[in-house]
């Protein structure tokens, strides 16, 4: 799997393509339309000014377009998803899997900053996706508040990843609980405690032992208010070792991070450690460029902050 198909930007999606498929909207009566196969599938209502609900659109959709092809499908807003929670498009989703046998690639919640911030997405338990669709390769989920995942074997499953301003420890706890054995892509936005993200050690211990993410290549816990503390906690893993990539980035990662990261496990074996948006010293900087240098590892230590006073800040918050 390419992993440089990834991007942590909150609005990185829309760049007009997803898994690897050009993004097609359902267009009116008698306009052409790409084979259902050909193309990610954006179903999808404006949160405040609808005009057919979810359901509505949803119907359309699976009498518009061969849904027997579909193989990748991004689930945008429905109405008033500030105040509504997912388990309506959830049960939509999981109602109509019989027809959707192709299904592969699924990112849900996908809605841009300034149709509804992240943080005010109301989310829901998305585990009856997992268990609905089993030959699922990829799930992406944007948004933490209400939030659930229940621990889970999912025998597919290639790619998870998590768009939060504040992820729920609780979903945290049901990643590392979970049975995931062909799952090579972790990535979790842990976000701050302001927005219900309240990870700690002990809920990350699961993920960073691997006993139960034998094919993981690449780890990303980021976006995080205690990014020095996390950044220690991976300097010691044993899944370390496996991996081919590492993120540490988004978050709030000070010389004290980076340090732990250079006094614990090697990571000269990384192709890319991703510490972006960051509040290193130059100092810490230079001796990381300098540490890796010639290793072979890609390290991007772009986007330097300067801390606000006492303050410093997430890439992602509200």
């Amino acid at each position: 799997m390419e992993y440089s198909e990834f991007n942590d930007d909150v609005d990185g999606l829309y760049r007009g393509d997803y898994a690897g498929l050009p993004i097609v909207s359902l267009r009116p009566p008698g306009a052409p339309m790409p084979p259902a196969g050909e193309a990610a599938w954006r179903v999808s209502v404006h949160v405040y000014n609808a005009k057919e609900t979810f359901e509505e659109h949803f119907a359309r959709f699976t009498e518009t377009v061969d849904t027997t092809e579909v193989r990748a499908l991004i689930v945008g807003g429905w109405t008033e998803a500030y105040e509504k929670d997912a388990s309506g498009p959830i049960r939509l989703l999981t109602e109509n899997a019989a027809r959707l046998p192709a299904l592969r690639s699924l990112f849900f919640a996908a809605m841009p900053q300034e149709e509804c911030e992240i943080s005010w997405i109301q989310q829901s338990d998305v585990t009856p996706l997992l268990e609905s669709f089993p030959s699922l390769e990829r799930l992406e989920v944007r948004g933490g508040t209400g939030l659930e995942l229940r621990p889970v074997r999912h025998e597919h499953l290639r790619v998870l990843r998590f768009e939060a301003g504040g992820l729920p420890a609780s979903v945290v706890r049901g990643v590392g609980m979970s049975e995931f054995p062909a799952l090579e892509y972790l990535e979790a936005w842990l976000g701050t405690s302001e927005y219900g993200g309240e990870t700690t050690a002990a809920d990350l211990e699961n993920i960073l032992s691997g006993e139960r993410l034998p094919a993981l290549r690449h780890l990303g816990l980021q976006n995080s208010e205690i990014q020095d503390e996390v950044a220690a906690l991976v300097a010691a893993a044993p899944v370390v070792a496996r991996l081919e990539s590492l993120a540490q980035s988004m978050g709030v990662l000070s010389d004290e991070g980076a340090e732990a990261l250079l006094s614990g496990r090697p990571l000269t074996h990384l192709e890319r450690l991703d510490l972006h948006h960051h509040y290193l010293t130059d100092a810490m900087v230079e001796r990381l460029t300098s540490t890796f240098s010639g290793s072979g590892v890609q390290l991007d230590v772009s986007d330097q902050k300067e801390p606000d006073g006492e303050w410093r800040y997430v890439a992602v918050a509200e």
